[in-house]
């Protein structure tokens, strides 16, 4: 396998030669310090916009081979998953010797991606990690420039393209849920789905795919927010709906507010119905009932990413993707249908 092309930010002198001046001239657009006509002015940042110069620090950092930090984009940094995912990428850097930085991709507006990338690759960066939970990240990895050491994390058992990845193998964990519940003698199950965020979600599709397999009629789709609150919302509806015995919610946030909600209805969980989350949140055993969720490893797949990113940082052309598979943690949530 023939080696990628070693990633060059432009330079001024490439400014200057694509804008027909000099590099002074360059220079004095950029920096503002002394008149430069109109027009002259008017190539030079037209020269700018056409080949992407930024400030050459994340250049610099590999010409002279100085990995000390690493960059990571992420849509957001509260949400539990990105939380945890920057904990175990900041943890291994540290042990590694070498520091991070964080830049929020405020949406996946190509407005907000460009101006986190420009704010990335201004610093003095080794490599890009790229957390693929949404939008924001999924149209970042995609705008990041060529031969840049660049790897993603996100959710799936696979990627497409050619930059490596660390991945949790979401489908087989929801279709693992479902099948559960499925076992416990539930006729079928409901699901509530968090935002699609631009991708295919693996925990809907194995929710799906357990259904079909089992012959299980397959219910609507309920959709929701990733918060507690839309959780409730719907269990606010599901306790007047005879039919629904179990749920399988996309996250943790969405089932304790579901069963929040089911309790204050008088609706007994998991007497009357099941409720399974996704993440498994620290606080979750501690819950009355406790519930039943899918552990999600997110301080390992940040961990990953960064062993991965370090990989390709030193040339590794063959680093390979890795996915792992969440496990179902069965508490007190989940139980047998009545009758």
């Amino acid at each position: 396998m023939a080696s990628p092309k070693p990633y060059r930010a432009p330079v001024l002198a490439d400014v200057a030669k694509a804008a027909e001046v000099s590099v002074p001239t360059v220079s004095r657009v950029l920096n503002g310090s002394k008149y430069v006509a109109p027009e002259l002015a008017h190539r030079v940042n037209e020269a700018v916009q056409t080949l992407g110069y930024r400030p050459n620090g994340a250049a610099r950092s590999m010409r002279s081979g100085r990995r000390t930090l690493v960059s990571v984009l992420a849509g957001a940094t509260a949400n539990y998953g990105y939380a945890r995912t920057l904990q175990g990428v900041e943890t291994a850097a540290r042990r590694a010797g070498m520091t991070v930085s964080i830049t929020v991709v405020e949406s996946g507006d190509a407005e907000h991606v460009h101006a986190a990338i420009d704010l990335t690759l201004a610093q003095p960066t080794a490599g890009v990690i790229v957390l693929e939970f949404d939008r924001a990240g999924i149209n970042a990895a995609k705008a990041l420039p060529e031969g840049l050491p660049v790897v993603v994390a996100g959710g799936g058992s696979r990627r497409t393209g050619h930059v490596p990845a660390a991945l949790i193998d979401e489908r087989t964990a929801g279709r693992q849920a479902t099948e559960y519940l499925l076992h416990l003698g539930h006729r079928t199950v409901h699901h509530i789905a968090g935002p699609t965020e631009g991708k295919h979600s693996g925990r809907t599709d194995g929710w799906r795919a357990a259904l079909g397999a089992a012959g299980a009629p397959v219910p609507q789709i309920m959709r929701a927010d990733w918060d507690a609150s839309a959780g409730y919302r719907w269990g606010e509806r599901i306790a007047g709906m005879s039919d629904v015995t179990a749920v399988f919610c996309a996250n943790d946030d969405i089932a304790l507010g579901l069963m929040r909600a089911l309790t204050d209805r008088g609706v007994d969980v998991p007497g009357d119905i099941s409720v399974i989350g996704f993440d498994d949140q620290p606080l979750v055993a501690l819950w009355r009932p406790s519930l039943t969720t899918v552990d999600q490893d997110f301080e390992d797949l940040g961990a990953r990413a960064f062993g991965l990113l370090s990989q390709v940082i030193d040339g590794d052309v063959d680093a390979a993707s890795s996915v792992t598979a969440p496990q179902l943690v069965v508490r007190e949530s989940t139980a047998a249908p009545r009758g």
